[in-house]
């Protein structure tokens, strides 16, 4: 793979969206700002945090990619000096508290999670430093050109960087984004990203692309006047996210656009009339649909407000009937979902 364009291209605008946890976003942000403001102001760097009242942040990086690429050291030096912290005690220690190997097991594990990283790194200088864990946020569209043909390109990032990288199945809530985790060890993820980013210039994403926004916990969507909320105590709080999610549906659909809808009721237009609509899915794919533990239909179902029934499987036959009730809104944007999920799913084959 050419990393020209990565290396030396000054020319070249990047825009990188990191998903951490706040305890690793205070380590970046430091005391009173200092760490970032650094980091902005030593790269030359755009660096923006997402708002702090959730349990997960985003991070931005945008500028050229020499900027980016040093903004983007320097935070992966932090992350280091996060886990190099989580130092772990001798033994003696352990055993003089009277705490038992299951609990030393379990501290071990805690501090080198995630540590598979490749044979090729088990030489003692790699061997010495902890592996560093951080997620992308990229459009889905564009996960398909990075897993390549039964995932050929994938593992060769994987191989040629010596980086472990793995893209989520499913799309972040109430978006049409996709977290990959890389993990490694410094320089790896680096080479990773660059490798990663050359992917994503030569393949940009189709479509429209709905951003992951973080939020303080999952609430009860509604739809009124053509609007997406969520119920948040006493108040309803607008979600222009899930209202272009919504308008795409309606648009993408053989059900016309209704206006001014002002009834309130769980995920449907009050005045809407309920109707019903099935689809057919083959078998091999409804286990996107369905999620783990059935977590991604019960998504669908919440953010759509509509009822869906998948049937049992028919002996001999090769397809799943789904039968999707609600309001003509709720129905499109179900079945909006549900294609997008699909598509997601034949984009991506050989993610695992």
């Amino acid at each position: 793979m050419d990393t020209g364009v990565i290396e030396g291209g000054l020319n070249v605008t990047l825009t990188i969206r990191l998903l951490m946890h706040g305890k690793e976003v205070g380590s970046i942000i430091g005391k009173k700002g200092e760490s970032v403001k650094k980091m902005r102001e030593e790269s030359g760097a755009r660096i923006n945090i997402s708002e702090g009242n959730c349990p997960e942040r985003i991070i931005t990086l945008a500028g050229p990619t020499n900027a980016i690429f040093k903004a983007f050291a320097m935070i992966i030096d932090k992350l280091e000096e996060v886990v190099l912290k989580l130092e772990v005690p001798p033994a003696s220690s352990f055993q003089s508290a009277g705490i038992t190997g299951l609990w030393l097991h379990s501290w071990l594990h805690i501090i080198f999670i995630q540590k598979d990283i490749s044979s090729s790194m088990t030489n003692s200088t790699a061997a010495s430093r902890p592996p560093v864990t951080l997620r992308l946020v990229v459009p889905a569209s564009q996960c398909g050109s990075l897993i390549g043909k039964g995932g050929c390109k994938i593992k060769e990032i994987r191989e040629s960087t010596g980086a472990q990288v793995q893209v989520a199945g499913d799309m972040l809530p109430n978006s049409t984004e996709r977290a990959i985790t890389i993990a490694g060890i410094p320089q790896s993820i680096i080479e990773c990203v660059k490798q990663i980013c050359v992917v994503m210039l030569e393949s940009p994403p189709k479509g429209v692309t709905i951003p992951y926004r973080p939020k303080p916990s999952s609430s009860p969507v509604i739809f009124a006047g053509g609007q997406a909320y969520t119920i948040q105590g006493q108040y309803a709080i607008p979600q222009p996210d899930l209202t272009k999610l919504h308008q795409l549906a309606m648009q993408q659909s053989h059900f016309p656009m209704t206006h001014g809808n002002t009834g309130f009721s769980a995920g449907l237009d009050a005045s809407a009339q309920t109707t019903s609509h099935e689809l057919t899915i083959p078998n091999d794919l409804i286990g996107c649909i369905i999620g783990r533990q059935g977590a991604k239909i019960n998504e669908i179902r919440q953010m759509s407000g509509a009822q869906i029934k998948i049937a049992n499987p028919v002996e001999g036959s090769t397809d799943r009937q789904v039968t999707i009730t609600g309001s003509a809104a709720s129905i499109s944007l179900a079945q909006y979902l549900i294609n997008v999920r699909l598509s997601s799913e034949t984009g991506g084959m050989g993610s695992s």
